[in-house]
């Protein structure tokens, strides 16, 4: 199958054009969508800005990226990480593009993007401003897969202005499909990281970075400022490894090293001048044999700094855990001892059937994804969630239960069971587009719950498990008939509409059906049936208000003749009738009884388990269908809705048992069975 980006230079090279991309249009609004841009923008391609432009200079091994005159640091700062870690950089940036002829203007990225990579392409028309360009740039180079690349990620944005709303992990995820994880170096005057956790941190496919950060999960952009001992603010250090150093004393000084992926653009003076850097005096501490040993693991812009002084500059480590199999093309990470297994489950939350919004809403929390976690020793895992929501985000995180204590596990888990189990782990509710969260299980099985925090709000999300013997599967109800919706009738049953309660929903005089047969009777053609119109007719006289009398729609009652005629005929007698009226003043009793907070209106999210008192258990895709069909604009049903989804779905469950002559769950159908409900 011919890919977009070989359809596009087919159709570019019969034409003899460069290619220009309409879903990206070189106007205002690519660049800003809301604010009134400072600039007069010019769109220009490489070659007209500069006489000799390429995509990649490999022959300089520098990394010389600056922001340009709006230009995000953060972004900046993302793409040095990425570009000291050449297998993934060539996974992003592939290699095979270049500015030789025959050139058609197209180029190809690969970023990780709602839970998979995705391929975005762009033509290579560039914002400049007085004929440079405006955003990301090569500061000594002409290579401009910095400006291309950041197009792509101002297309998946919507525009160059969103990218001012990025973080620094936001853009490490997506730039190496791995999962970012921010850690406290130090909490007020104590110490968080120690260095056991570092080496472990090392062993792992994770590449581990240092910063400062003024802010829980601030946005750096344009930070320039540096340290007396020359650290700059918003850069990502890569922590390389560590050591220590044995001094003539005989004692021991643990040694971190870091490397300073923006060191090409940052003067020599703001280079690192502290403790243990190039002309440090800490150096006449040890041996020269000792000196030259630790000297010389020290690549272009990296440098030594005691583990003491990197707790004391630093705020957070900013790490990047990638699975084995992303790990597998960047050769840094070749020697690790212990790598990352991912499991990955994708999914959406919708209004009334996964939507159920955190543990403060108990009523609805249950129908949210349920992932059942699997671990066969004990271990840290990461768990993070990922919503697919750029531009609105939702404010989102996660909860785990302990399921060790819990036998047969045969579907979804109730209601009951959260309001008798206290969570285990819960995670910070932000509107990050990513929370993760690390956390040391022992063996067993666990249940992540991935929600909003508010209820009813729709989003596709991705939840990420990292571990060595981790298994994750969903939750779910099976689907059957526990109860039969129209039970066998006693010949003496009667209806009674109790009088005593006089609101909207049942202000009638108490009664029996017997009392509605000589309207029957005078509606009934000669065979003393009705059809779905007398059927009305008849309702609308029977029923005591409005709010009920909402059952006598047209539909309904058509759906009542449907279901209980098995002449075909289209007409029901009394008989029918009166079962139909004692299931209907059951229905409305289990209506009432999950509407709690406005008498009449059914949430959605309650009618999955108001279904289930009527009978039905109903799998999260049958429960999604008829959402989609009887749900209205504000989220909720009314009664008539409520019975015209009991009819649909005792109709359905009596065909299928019609039709299931093996009962081995398979049926086969034609064409007029299908159109049946």
């Amino acid at each position: 199958m011919t890919s977009s980006y070989e359809r596009i230079k087919s159709e570019c090279k019969q034409k003899g054009v460069l290619w220009e991309d309409e879903d990206f249009p070189a106007t205002q609004s690519s660049v800003f969508y809301h604010q009134t841009p400072p600039f007069t923008f010019q769109w220009k391609r490489p070659h007209e800005i500069v006489s000799n432009p390429v995509f990649v200079n490999d022959a300089s091994a520098q990394f010389d990226i600056v922001p340009g005159k709006m230009g995000d640091r953060w972004l900046v700062s993302c793409l040095g990480v990425l570009y000291l870690s050449k297998g993934l950089f060539y996974r992003v940036v592939p290699a095979d593009q270049n500015f030789d002829k025959p050139y058609y203007g197209v180029f190809r990225f690969r970023l990780w993007w709602c839970g998979e990579w995705l391929e975005v392409l762009v033509d290579d028309r560039l914002p400049t401003i007085n004929g440079k360009l405006a955003f990301l740039q090569a500061q000594n180079t002409n290579s401009f897969w910095p400006g291309l690349l950041e197009k792509a990620y101002a297309k998946l944005h919507g525009s160059y202005e969103a990218l001012k709303y990025g973080t620094l992990l936001d853009g490490l995820a997506d730039l190496t499909g791995g999962i970012t994880e921010s850690i406290s170096i130090k909490m007020d005057s104590n110490i968080l990281i120690r260095p056991p956790l570092l080496h472990n941190l090392l062993d792992t496919t994770s590449i581990i970075t240092c910063t400062i950060n003024n802010g829980t999960m601030t946005q750096i952009r344009n930070q320039t400022e540096a340290l007396p001992n020359g650290i700059h603010v918003g850069i990502n250090y890569r922590l390389c490894s560590m050591d220590k150093a044995e001094t003539i004393m005989g004692d021991t000084v643990q040694l971190v090293r870091l490397r300073n992926p923006l060191a090409q653009t940052l003067s020599k003076s703001s280079s690192f001048n502290g403790d243990w850097s190039s002309f440090s005096g800490s150096w006449e501490r040890v041996t020269m044999n000792e000196r030259n040993r630790l000297i010389e693991q020290l690549d272009q812009g990296e440098f030594w700094m005691s583990f003491f002084d990197m707790t004391q500059t630093f705020t957070h480590l900013e790490c990047v855990h990638l699975d084995s199999d992303t790990a597998r093309d960047e050769p840094q990470l070749a020697d690790k001892s212990r790598r990352w297994l991912m499991r990955l489950y994708q999914g959406a939350w919708k209004r009334g059937v996964t939507a159920g919004g955190c543990r403060n809403n108990p009523d609805s929390f249950h129908i949210n994804p349920q992932l059942q976690l699997f671990l066969s020793e004990k271990e840290d895992v990461i768990i993070s969630v990922n919503q697919h929501s750029v531009l609105e985000p939702k404010v989102i995180g996660f909860t785990v239960y302990n399921l060790n204590s819990v036998q047969n596990i045969n579907g979804c888990l109730s209601k009951n069971f959260f309001k008798k189990h206290k969570s285990l782990v819960n995670s910070q509710y932000t509107n990050s587009r990513q929370i993760s969260h690390r956390c040391s299980l022992d063996p067993g099985r666990y249940l992540i719950m991935a929600t909003t925090f508010e209820p009813a709000e729709e989003a596709s999300f991705s939840v990420r498990v990292l571990g060595s013997t981790i298994r994750l599967a969903l939750l779910e109800t099976q689907t059957m008939l526990l109860l039969d919706p129209f039970p066998l009738l006693n010949s003496n049953t009667k209806i009674t509409i109790d009088p005593s309660n006089n609101n909207n929903n049942n202000n009638g005089i108490a009664c029996s059906t017997a009392q509605y047969e000589p309207v029957f009777m005078q509606l009934a053609d000669d065979q003393r049936t009705l059809n779905c119109f007398d059927l009305q007719e008849l309702l609308e006289a029977c029923l005591p208000n409005d709010y009920i009398r909402s059952c006598a729609s047209i539909d309904v009652c058509r759906q009542v003749v449907c279901l209980m005629d098995k002449t075909n005929r289209g007409r029901i007698n009394f008989n029918d009738f009166n079962k139909f009226m004692i299931n209907l003043k059951t229905w409305w009793g289990v209506f009432k009884m999950h509407t709690k907070e406005k008498s009449g209106i059914l949430k959605a999210e309650r009618l999955r388990d108001a279904l289930f008192d009527v009978g039905f258990q109903l799998s999260t895709d049958n429960i999604s269908i008829l959402i989609l069909r009887y749900m209205r604009r504000d989220g909720t049903l009314r009664l008539a809705d409520f019975i015209s989804a009991i009819l649909h779905l005792t109709m359905a469950f009596e065909l299928f048992k019609a039709k299931d002559t093996n009962q081995d769950g398979i049926i086969s159908m034609g064409m007029t069975e299908v159109l049946i409900p």
